[in-house]
C-alpha cells in the first residue's frame, strides 16, 4: 500500500521544490529584462532632448540615466530575496514611467523653465524607492496592516487636517492642501490616498455582511437597508468639507471614487455606486453654484476662450496653452526638444501631459496611457487573485487610485473634465507625489508575492509523517 506522504512516481522529494525556485528565477529574470528595455527608452528620450534643445549631447544624460537605474536595481534586487514571486511588470512600468517624467522635466530646465529641476526630480525619486523598500523590508505580510485599520483611519484624518492648521499649512496656495516645514513643503493628502485605502479595505471586511443586506428592490436593483447608508453618507460629508475648506476638488472626487469603488467590490451590489453617484451628482450641481471656487472652474472648462475667463488671474490661459500643445503635436509630435512646452505655466507638473503630448504626439500620448492601463490592470490581477478579502480589496483600491487619478489629471488637460490640480503620477514633478507612487508600487508588489506564496502548496518530505 504506497504511504500518502511519498512522492509520485518518477519524482523525488528533493527535485519538488527546483521547479519553484525556476520559476521564481524566471520572474525576476523577466523584470530584470524589462527594467533594461526600460533604460532604453529613458536613455533615449533623454538624447533625443538634448539633441533637440542643444543640438549636441553629453555626459549629463548618461549621469541622470545612471541614477534612476542604480535606484530601480536596488528594489529589483531587494525584490530578489524579499519577494521573490512579486509581479514582474510593476517595477519596470513604474520605472519607465519615472524616467520618461525625468526626462521631460529636464527638457524644461534646458528650455530656461526656472520651476524645472531634474536633479530635485532624481532625488525625490531615491526618496520615494527608499520608502518602497523600506515598505517591503516592514511589511512583510499585508495581513499584518488589517490589524491596525482603525489607526489608519486616524492617521488619515490627522493627514487631511494637517493643512488647516494655522501657522503649518500654506495659505498662499489656491488650494489649502500643502504644509511647510522649514525650507520643505509636503503634501500630507498624497500620503492619506494610501492610508485610507488600508482603512477602506479593512473596514469593508468587517461591515462587509451589514453592508450587503437589502431591504427591498428598486427598477431591478436591491437596495440597502436605510440604517447601513450611515458609512457612505460620513465619507460623502467628508469629501464636501476637503472641497470647501480645503479647496481640492481633485482630493474629494479622488476619494470619494476610491470608497464606491471599494464598497462596490465588498458587496457586489451595484446599488451602492448609483447612491454614490446620486451623492456625488448633488453635491457637485450645490458647489458649482454656491461655492465660488468651483464655480469659476466649471465656467472656465465651459468657456475657456471667453476674455472673462481667459485674461483673469487664475483663469482657463493655462487650459487652453495647453490644448495648442496638444494640438502642435498632433499625430506623432514635434520631437522631443523641438516644441514649445516652456509657455505652458507649469508644464512640469500639472500640464506635464499637455508637455508630452506636444512632443511625443498623440501616439506617444497613447503609449503612456498604455502604461497606465498595464499598471492598473495588474494591480486589479493581484486583487482578482488574492487570497484574502483585505488583500483583494487593497490591491483593488491602490490600483484603483492610480487609474482615477490619470483619468482626472488626462481628463483635465483634455477639456473632458474640469481641471481640479491633480498630479500624473509618476511622471509630474513633485516629492509627495513620487514618494505616495512608489509607496503604492511596493505594496502592490508585497501583495503579489504573498498571493503567490500563499496559492503555493507546501511540500513536505517524503520521511515526514503527515497526521490526518
Amino acid at each position: 500500500m504506497q504511504s500518502r506522504t511519498s512522492a509520485p512516481a518518477g519524482e523525488t522529494s528533493q527535485s519538488l521544490p527546483k521547479p519553484k525556485r525556476q520559476r521564481t528565477q524566471g520572474l525576476r529574470n523577466m523584470e530584470l529584462g524589462f527594467l533594461i528595455f526600460a533604460y532604453v527608452i529613458v536613455l533615449a528620450a533623454l538624447l533625443q532632448v538634448q539633441l533637440g534643445v542643444t543640438g549636441a549631447f553629453d555626459f549629463q544624460a548618461l549621469a541622470l540615466l545612471g541614477f534612476v537605474a542604480i535606484l530601480t536595481l536596488a528594489m529589483h534586487v531587494v525584490l530578489r530575496f524579499i519577494a521573490p514571486q512579486a509581479d514582474p511588470f510593476i517595477l519596470p512600468i513604474a520605472t519607465t514611467l519615472n524616467g520618461l517624467g525625468i526626462s521631460m522635466i529636464y527638457r524644461l530646465e534646458l528650455g530656461g523653465v526656472e520651476t524645472a529641476n531634474s536633479f530635485a526630480q532624481i532625488l525625490y525619486t531615491g526618496i520615494g524607492v527608499a520608502f518602497g523598500i523600506a515598505v517591503l523590508f516592514l511589511v512583510r505580510n499585508h495581513r499584518i496592516l488589517q490589524r491596525y485599520t482603525y489607526l489608519f483611519g486616524l492617521i488619515s484624518l490627522v493627514l487631511l487636517l494637517l493643512p488647516l492648521i494655522p501657522g503649518l499649512g500654506v495659505s498662499e496656495a489656491n488650494a489649502r492642501v500643502w504644509i511647510s516645514i522649514g525650507p520643505f513643503n509636503f503634501q500630507p493628502g498624497e500620503i492619506a490616498k494610501v492610508t485610507i485605502a488600508i482603512f477602506f479595505a479593512g473596514y469593508l471586511v468587517t461591515a462587509r455582511d451589514s453592508l450587503s443586506m437589502v431591504s427591498r428592490k428598486f427598477l431591478g436593483m436591491k437596495l440597502p437597508r436605510m440604517r447601513d447608508l450611515g458609512p457612505i453618507l460620513v465619507v460623502w460629508a467628508i469629501c464636501m468639507a476637503i472641497l470647501v475648506f480645503q479647496r481640492d476638488l481633485g482630493t474629494s472626487l479622488l476619494y470619494f471614487g476610491l470608497f464606491l469603488v471599494m464598497i462596490f467590490v465588498s458587496t457586489g451590489r451595484i446599488s451602492w455606486v448609483v447612491i454614490g453617484l446620486v451623492l456625488f451628482v448633488a453635491g457637485a450641481t450645490v458647489a458649482a453654484f454656491n461655492i465660488s471656487y468651483v464655480n469659476w472652474r466649471v465656467m472656465a472648462w465651459l468657456d475657456p476662450l471667453s476674455p472673462e475667463h481667459y485674461d483673469a488671474v487664475g483663469g482657463s490661459y493655462q487650459l487652453v496653452q495647453g490644448m495648442f500643445g496638444l494640438a502642435n503635436g498632433g499625430l506623432i509630435g514635434t520631437g522631443l526638444g523641438q516644441g514649445r512646452p516652456d509657455i505652458t505655466p507649469l508644464a512640469e507638473s500639472d500640464f506635464i501631459i499637455a508637455a508630452l503630448g506636444e512632443e511625443l504626439g498623440l501616439a506617444g500620448l497613447f503609449a503612456i496611457l498604455c502604461l497606465y492601463l498595464l499598471f492598473v490592470a495588474r494591480g486589479f490581477r493581484i486583487g482578482h487573485q488574492g487570497g484574502d478579502d483585505f488583500g483583494r480589496l487593497l490591491a483593488t483600491g491602490l490600483a484603483f487610485v492610480i487609474g482615477l487619478q490619470v483619468f482626472i489629471v488626462v481628463g483635465g488637460v483634455t477639456r473632458v473634465i474640469p481641471l481640479t490640480g491633480l498630479t500624473t503620477p509618476f511622471l509630474a514633478a513633485g516629492g509627495s507625489s513620487l514618494l505616495t507612487n512608489w509607496i503604492i508600487v511596493a505594496i502592490l508588489l508585497r501583495l503579489s508575492d504573498t498571493v503567490k506564496t500563499s496559492s503555493t502548496p507546501q511540500i513536505k518530505p517524503a520521511s515526514q509523517e503527515v497526521r490526518p
